[in-house]
């Protein structure tokens, strides 16, 4: 029972809209340079080959075609999904991309990416209007976290020290809508996963059969015959030739074996015959 409440919790975790936790092969020794790009509440990474960015108090990241987003400078990363990117990062201009995707070919290198072209109608559908703007509307950019360049190497926190540093350390709360609603509570949401999570994550995908099978009673055998019989075919008739079978007694007790040679039987007439003597 026990088991399979925490497959439940398991699966459950998995279809939330909570983004996922990854490696994605980005690993940065020191705080990185950030430089605003102009007229945008966003920094770039001038110096760093990756699409690193830091907006609205939180770092993202574009890497092979997908968005990740993280309160520290070195992660832990978590994708986000495109519909919840935040405007002002998509707006920023092909340049500032240190590490460009190759569809970004031909595209205007002051104008910000064609993401309704390359997601879809339906993205662009869903955040029509995200490419226009006012820009003396636009908001001042968030203050960045200096206090994280004293946290370098072995001194990079774990994921538990993180929530509490940022706390204490670095009090901006963010202003985007979309992050304050969206983006920030799925972090937080699946940013600790219980102990009994955490354990059942590296399982297969077929543990589930597994489980059911373990929690199944099990099967009667027929009389005399244990599950070593079964599985190895000792004392089992059915895996055993029939005219293979061990030792034999006769009538009389005494042992007969079934691979001596047997002297052909004598028809009855025949047996009268040489009794009597006759031919």
């Amino acid at each position: 029972m026990r088991l399979r409440l925490l497959m439940l919790l398991v699966l459950l975790g998995v279809t939330t809209a909570a983004p996922a936790q990854i490696a994605i092969g980005i690993h940065f020794s020191l705080f990185p340079e950030l430089v605003q790009v102009p007229n945008y509440p966003v920094y770039y990474a001038p110096r760093q080959h990756t699409n690193y960015f830091f907006y609205d108090g939180m770092y993202w990241v574009y890497h092979e075609d997908d968005w990740y987003t993280s309160d520290w400078y070195n992660g832990p990363w978590w994708r986000t999904a495109p519909e919840d990117v935040p405007e002002y990062v998509l707006r920023v201009p092909v340049r500032y991309y240190r590490r460009p995707p190759a569809y970004f070919h031909g595209w205007r290198r002051d104008a910000p990416p064609r993401w309704g072209e390359h997601w879809g109608r339906d993205w662009e559908q869903r955040r029509s209007g995200w490419d226009k703007w006012n820009r003396r509307s636009a908001p001042a950019p968030a203050p960045l976290p200096s206090y994280q360049r004293r946290y370098s190497g072995k001194l990079y926190p774990r994921l538990e020290e993180q929530h509490t540093l940022r706390k204490q350390k670095y009090r901006y709360e963010p202003k985007d809508a979309l992050v304050r609603e969206r983006v920030r509570p799925q972090m937080r949401g699946a940013s600790a996963p219980t102990a009994p999570e955490r354990q059942l994550q590296p399982q297969r995908r077929d543990a589930g059969n597994d489980a059911r099978e373990r929690d199944q009673p099990p099967r009667r055998l027929p009389r005399g015959q244990n599950r070593r019989s079964k599985s190895s075919g000792h004392n089992n008739p059915r895996a055993q030739p029939r005219l293979a079978s061990s030792s034999r007694q006769s009538h009389s007790g005494r042992t007969v074996d079934p691979k001596a040679r047997v002297p052909p039987a004598i028809p009855p007439r025949s047996r009268r015959r040489a009794e009597s003597g006759t031919g």
